[in-house]
C-alpha cells in the first residue's frame, strides 16, 4: 500500500466533508448577506471544478492520447452541463463521471 496515496486521499475527503458540512454547522442562514463566509462558501464550487480539471490535467505531463481524450470528454461534460443546469454542483459530478467512465472505457 502506497501512504502517501493513502494520506492524499484521506486529506482531500476531510476537506471534502468539511466544504460539505460547514454551512450547515455554520447555519449560514444567520449570517449576515454578503459576509465573508458566504462569499467563501460561494467560491467553493468553482474551486472544486478547477481542482478537478488540475488533477486530471496532471497526467498529461507525459503525453497520452488517450488520457487526453477522458479529460476533453470531462471537461466537454462539466461545460454543456452547467450551461443545462446551471448547477456547479451536476456539472462537476457530471465531469467527474465522464471523466471516469472515460478513462474506464479507454483503458
Amino acid at each position: 500500500m502506497n501512504w502517501d496515496l493513502l494520506t492524499v486521499a484521506l486529506l482531500a475527503g476531510v476537506a471534502n466533508w468539511a466544504f460539505r458540512a460547514l454551512p450547515i454547522i455554520s447555519r449560514t442562514d444567520r449570517q449576515p448577506a454578503g459576509g465573508w463566509l458566504e462569499r467563501f462558501l460561494s467560491a467553493t464550487g468553482p474551486a472544486a471544478i478547477a481542482t478537478l480539471l488540475v488533477a486530471s490535467l496532471l497526467p498529461l505531463v507525459t503525453p497520452d492520447p488517450g488520457k487526453l481524450l477522458a479529460v476533453v470528454i470531462g471537461i466537454v461534460a462539466v461545460l454543456v452541463t452547467y450551461y443545462r443546469a446551471g448547477s456547479v454542483v451536476l456539472a462537476t459530478l457530471a465531469g467527474a463521471f465522464a471523466h471516469g467512465a472515460a478513462v474506464w472505457l479507454l483503458g
